[in-house]
């Protein structure tokens, strides 16, 4: 199919119109303007030359080829069909894993838990009254929470001057 293109004609044709172009856009907008004009309208001129024409002739017609066979063909589509539920699978194979994985750590966690002693000499601390090491000091207390509440207070004095609550 290349032999039936006549390329110099149409390369010098659309160079041709690309110059004229060019003129009109220095004349209009400028130096710079009319330059780069000038500039993309010997591209074709010069693609012919170099025979990078027939080159890009047969990339493109190789690409749509390749696109009309892609949209056209079913079997294609049952390929492109089977690499999604691949994917599919992959997601949620992972995602099960994941959950294998952290149900598995919190049962370690239990177990560690379970065999670990359950104080000095053997004293279990009643279920009523909490341990004393585990019950925080009012004081100590009163500063976490200060440190986290460090961040509204400036809004929630303003919303108690405006008697919002």
């Amino acid at each position: 199919m290349n032999g039936q293109i006549a390329w110099l004609p149409l390369c010098v044709g659309v160079t041709a119109a690309g110059l004229v172009l060019s003129f009109l856009a220095f004349r209009r907008r400028g130096v710079a303007a009319g330059i780069r004009v000038g500039a993309w309208a010997l591209l074709p001129l010069a693609a012919y030359l170099t025979g990078a024409v027939n080159a890009l002739w047969t990339i493109g017609a190789t690409a749509v080829g390749f696109v009309t066979g892609l949209a056209l063909n079913p079997s294609v589509w049952a390929g492109i069909a089977v690499a999604g539920l691949s994917a599919v699978l992959f997601v949620v194979s992972g995602v099960m894993r994941g959950r294998k994985l952290s149900s598995g750590r919190k049962l370690a966690g239990k177990k560690k838990a379970a065999e670990a002693p359950a104080g000095p000499a053997g004293v279990q601390p009643s279920a009523n009254k909490p341990p004393a090491a585990a019950k925080p000091q009012p004081a100590v207390a009163a500063q976490k929470e200060r440190k986290t509440d460090d961040d509204f207070s400036d809004i929630e004095e303003l919303l108690k001057r405006r008697g919002i609550s």
